[in-house]
């Protein structure tokens, strides 16, 4: 199964078009599928009183969310435009919704095909149910969740309409960047085996080593924070990638999805021809003569393979030699 990779742009356009669209332009050009923004009214997102992270504070005058993610807000103008881009050079727009009314502009005007739940809407009850009634394809993110609340929050988009067969959960780790003893990948397996649903990967960790490995183990997502500078001012630029870096990651899990085969161990086309020179045989220790009876101190194993397996071992012991064999030589019957 081809993984579907998504280069989260997020809120790392920092304001600008322009930076957006060389952000869209790189991902497109080192293979992902799709580029995900962030779709919100600061106003309808997050209170006055609101603050921010800690990892969001770092150069920030102010402890202000509302004043910080007001600088990052695209308005439906510019997402449309950004929508419109991408179409032009053929990929994926994606955005997650953090209200109801940008959740609602994704579907009507721009009618996107998939709609990704951020994280932190996974226990919004409200917005569960309003985007159960879009009867999309739904990749849900489940940073700082339990497994209760992972299954409750299935629970509503079913019980609302949304079969399970259109829903992709991703395991995430929301700590901007996840410690790699905080990344815990068994949980892909885990979660495939506990909710049934396709499971993907949504990976904060530093470096791309983790998202490879999450292909390995089975995700069938990944998403992956894209920057064009990791030293620019915003809350998600450390923790993202560059686009060379999104390159090579791109370039392994394609490599990956060819290494992982078939469910079985056949001998493959490209090693059989390696069995006859890798392989042993068995053959004359030392000079054997006709009618002499093969034991263990006149017959050894050498390759080449192209002769008597070793496995017939004790079915030669029992037999005598119906010919000369000089040292070295096959034993052949």
């Amino acid at each position: 199964m081809r993984t579907f990779i998504i280069a989260e742009i997020g809120v790392n356009h920092n304001g600008s078009i322009k930076i957006a669209k060389k952000l869209i332009t790189a991902a497109k050009k080192n293979g992902a599928d799709a580029v995900k923004f962030q779709s919100y009214i600061s106003s309808e997102l997050v209170s006055k009183s609101a603050e921010l992270a800690i990892y969001q504070r770092k150069g920030v005058r102010k402890n202000s969310m509302l004043l910080m993610l007001k600088k990052y807000e695209l308005s439906k103008k510019n997402q449309l435009l950004l929508f419109k881009f991408c179409k032009k050079i053929k990929i994926e727009f994606m955005s997650s919704a953090f209200d109801l009314e940008s959740l609602n502009f994704l579907t009507a005007k721009l009618k996107l095909k998939k709609l990704k739940v951020p994280s932190g809407e996974i226990n919004n009850f409200p917005y569960l149910i309003e985007l159960a009634k879009k009867r999309k394809k739904v990749i849900l993110s489940t940073g700082m969740s339990s497994l209760k609340e992972i299954k409750k929050a299935i629970k509503i988009l079913n019980i609302n309409g949304l079969s399970k067969k259109k829903i992709t959960i991703l395991h995430c780790n929301t700590a901007y960047p996840t410690p790699m003893k905080d990344v815990n990948l068994k949980s892909i397996n885990f979660l495939k085996k506990k909710i049934k649903t396709e499971v993907g990967y949504s990976d904060h960790s530093s470096g791309i080593e983790v998202a490879i490995a999450a292909v390995a183990l089975g995700a069938t997502v990944i998403e992956k924070h894209l920057t064009l500078n990791r030293n620019l001012k915003g809350p998600d630029h450390l923790s993202s990638i560059l686009p060379s870096e999104l390159k090579q990651m791109i370039l392994s899990i394609r490599n990956i999805e060819i290494a992982l085969g078939v469910s079985n161990k056949p001998v493959t086309r490209s090693e059989k021809k390696n069995i006859k020179y890798v392989r042993k045989s068995i053959v004359a220790k030392v000079k054997i003569f006709k009618g002499e009876k093969f034991k263990a101190l006149n017959i050894t194993t050498k390759r080449p393979g192209n002769g008597i397996s070793p496995l017939l071992w004790n079915k030669i012991l029992k037999l005598k030699a119906k010919k000369n064999f000089e040292q070295d030589e096959l034993i052949k019957l």
